[in-house]
């Protein structure tokens, strides 16, 4: 029996690529702990750099027939470990963005969300207040806002003078200011434009 231990790399990856397994493990024993100080020292994890050797040896065996190692087998390993890394490196940044992407549209509709809910309730607050002023204020009121109709168009449905007209909605504004607060009779009063 053949002592490979003392086979050139050359020698050795001629036999690998003819299928000789021996060949293969005296590789694999030669370079698997030098790999995998290479792969440990660029990623920074047992677990990883374990995968890193598992997947070269393994390609290395399964690829033989048609892998172009030439006569610089090591040279061939070492180029193999670091571009499964950088393989490696490229998923994780793809994974990363795209668990970014998905964690900032969340906070996008989280906040619109809301907001979506806070003018919600501030209409519905609006509206109640609009529902508590006497009955031909409020529907002065809600020709006036509501329906854009003018002051004149609002005396001709209802059968009074623009002056009347005027004077309800300068009411109800005042009433529902002085119940809403300002902040709120301002949101009122943009809402109602749009």
């Amino acid at each position: 029996m053949a002592d490979y231990k003392v086979y050139s790399d050359a020698d050795l990856t001629v036999l690998l690529k003819a299928g000789d397994r021996l060949a293969f493990a005296e590789i694999y024993d030669r370079y698997k702990l030098i790999l995998h100080n290479h792969a440990w020292n660029k990623t920074r994890n047992t677990v990883e750099a374990q995968d890193v050797i598992q997947e070269v040896f393994s390609n290395l065996w399964t690829k033989r027939e048609v892998l172009q190692i030439g006569s610089n087998l090591s040279g061939y390993l070492y180029s193999a470990v670091r571009n499964h890394i950088l393989n490696l490196f490229a998923k994780k940044q793809v994974k990363e963005k795209y668990i970014q992407s998905i964690q900032q549209f969340n906070q996008q509709r989280a906040g619109v969300t809301d907001h979506r809910v806070r003018e919600s309730m501030l209409r519905e607050l609006i509206e109640k207040e609009i529902a508590q002023l006497p009955p031909k204020m409020r529907e002065v009121f809600e020709l006036s806002r509501k329906h854009h109709l003018s002051h004149k168009e609002i005396a001709e449905i209802m059968g009074t003078t623009e002056q009347t007209v005027k004077k309800q909605v300068s009411n109800a504004l005042k009433q529902l200011r002085s119940k809403l607060g300002l902040l709120l009779y301002l949101y009122l009063l943009w809402t109602l434009k749009h």
